[in-house]
């Protein structure tokens, strides 16, 4: 199984990031950080990087099921969507799988909640 799911669109960088909030909305998501990878990468060690960022994505009544299940869970918390400049308007978008990133922890409450964030997760991967 993998750890992420994706799909690439042939849009810009920025109307990707739009189409992904809005799915991630949908879906009952809210983007609770935004890291520019290529810019903090800049700053940082002043190399150039591709367009990369990562949409860190809450979907609070999930989260708090989550939290309630397993109170160590935030380590894993928000579920990270990235936004990859592949190429000129050729962009993909990511996202974590969370049942592959969970299956270390034997709780079947998370377990649950594991599954049915995966289920939107992918639909909003799918229907960009």
């Amino acid at each position: 199984m993998e750890y992420y799911f994706s799909k690439t669109l042939h849009v810009s960088f920025d109307e990707a990031i739009t189409k992904t909030t809005e799915g991630l909305k949908s879906q009952g998501f809210g983007v609770i950080t935004v890291i520019n990878m290529n810019e903090k990468l800049k700053e940082k060690l002043n190399v150039d990087f591709k367009r990369y960022t990562i949409l860190g994505a809450c979907n609070p009544p999930f989260a708090y099921k989550a939290l309630l299940a397993e109170d160590k869970i935030g380590t894993m918390l928000p579920c990270n969507v990235l936004v990859i400049e592949q190429g000129e308007n050729l962009i993909e978008v990511a996202a974590v799988n969370p049942i592959t990133s969970m299956q270390a922890i034997s709780n079947p409450d998370l377990g649950e909640v594991a599954q049915q964030v995966t289920s939107l997760l992918q639909q909003v991967i799918e229907n960009l």
